[in-house]
C-alpha cells in the first residue's frame, strides 16, 4: 500500500431537520490509494451518511471532501465525472429488472465511457467469469439469488473501472448463507489492490481484510487503527463497550 492520499475528508458535518439532527460532527480522515478502510459502529452512528458524503449522494452541511486533489464539495465541480471514479454498492442491488444481467452491466460503460458494445460486453463477461456467474449473463435479476444479485452489483460497478469502491452494508439484506460468497468477492478485490471504504457489521471481514478500522458513534470518529489495535487493544471505553456486544 502506498502513502498516496486519494480521498481527504476535513471537518465533515451533515445536519438534517434544520440542524436538529447532527448525523456527522466534524469527521476528518484521509484514505490512501490501495487502502481498505472498514467503518464500524452502532446503528445511527453516521457510518452510511459518511460513506454517502464521499461521492456527494449526501451533500455535506460543512467541511470538504477532496478526491485526487479536487474539492468535490465545490459546486462548480462536475460531480458526475467524479462519481464515475467511485463505484458504489448498496444493501439493495438496484439492478434493472427488465434487463438481462449483461445489459445491466454494459449500459453505463457504453453510455458514460463511450465503450463499444463489443468492448463493454467483453469486460462484463470477464468480470462475470471472475465471480463465477458467466453462465447467468442472459438471465434476468428475478432469476438470481440475493447473493448472486449482490455479486452482480459489485461487478457492475467494476465495469466502470472505478478507482475507489464504496460499500454500504452490502451483506445486511442477504440470507446468512449468502453472505460468504459476497465477502469472498470483496476480499479478492482487496487482494487486487482496490481502494475500498466498507460500512459493515461483518466483524470477521473487518478483522481479516481491513488495513484500517474506523469506529464511529454519534457522528464522530471515536477511534481508528489497525484491526489488531481496534479488536485487540481498543483504548476508548465506547469502542470496548460496542465490541463486547458484537463479538
Amino acid at each position: 500500500m502506498t502513502t498516496d492520499t486519494i480521498i481527504s475528508v476535513q471537518g465533515l458535518e451533515k445536519h438534517f431537520d434544520d440542524g436538529k439532527l447532527k448525523a456527522l460532527r466534524g469527521v476528518t480522515t484521509d484514505i490512501q490509494r490501495g487502502e481498505v478502510v472498514v467503518v464500524i459502529g452502532p446503528s445511527g452512528s453516521g457510518k452510511s451518511t459518511f460513506l454517502r458524503c464521499l461521492n456527494l449522494l449526501e451533500i455535506p452541511t460543512a467541511g470538504t471532501v477532496t478526491v485526487e486533489g479536487v474539492d468535490i464539495t465545490n459546486p462548480r465541480v462536475n460531480i458526475n465525472k467524479h462519481r464515475e471514479k467511485m463505484g458504489m454498492v448498496f444493501q439493495h442491488f438496484n439492478l434493472f429488472p427488465h434487463m438481462t444481467i449483461l445489459k445491466n452491466m454494459t449500459l453505463a460503460p457504453m453510455k458514460l465511457l463511450n465503450k463499444s458494445k463489443a468492448e463493454a460486453e467483453e469486460k462484463a463477461m470477464s468480470l462475470l467469469k471472475r465471480v463465477g456467474l458467466a453462465d447467468r449473463a442472459n438471465a434476468y435479476p428475478s432469476q438470481l439469488s440475493g447473493g448472486q444479485k449482490q455479486r452482480i452489483a459489485i461487478v457492475r460497478a467494476l465495469c466502470m473501472e472505478p478507482q475507489v469502491m464504496l460499500f454500504d452494508e452490502p451483506t445486511s439484506a442477504l440470507d446468512p448463507e449468502m453472505v460468504g460468497e459476497v465477502l469472498d468477492v470483496m476480499k479478492q478485490l482487496a487482494e487486487d489492490g482496490m481502494t475500498m471504504v466498507v460500512v459493515t457489521h461483518e466483524m470477521g471481514f473487518a478483522r481479516e481484510v481491513a488495513d484500517r478500522v474506523i469506529f464511529m458513534d454519534e457522528g464522530r470518529i471515536i477511534e481508528e487503527g489497525t484491526p489488531a489495535d481496534i479488536f485487540g487493544n481498543a483504548t476508548e471505553q465506547r469502542t470496548q463497550d460496542f465490541l463486547r456486544k458484537v463479538l
